[in-house]
């Protein structure tokens, strides 16, 4: 049976040698300077950007698309008596 603590020194040196990967480098989705997630806007770099990225959501700049249709509307849409087929 071997124990992971008799791997140790066979692989105590690969942490050592592997390079490590770069931070990725946040940048705000409006200017595009760096960002860090510690700032109270993030993602955003500053308040301006938070704003400007609000707005875009509020006139309609940013759209979700839907692929919902008029019939499942209908369906999800409650019924009132107005609603109702008359013969």
């Amino acid at each position: 049976m071997v124990f992971t603590s008799d791997l140790e020194p066979l692989t105590s040196h690969l942490h050592s040698t592997m390079p490590r990967k770069p931070s990725p480098k946040l940048r705000c989705p409006i200017c595009k300077k760096p960002a860090t997630a510690e700032t109270p806007d993030f993602p955003f770099c500053s308040d301006r950007c938070r704003e400007i990225d609000l707005g875009k959501w509020a006139t309609g700049a940013y759209v979700i698309p839907s692929t919902a249709t008029d019939e499942v509307e209908d369906a999800i849409r409650p019924q009132s008596p107005d609603d109702e087929d008359r013969d």
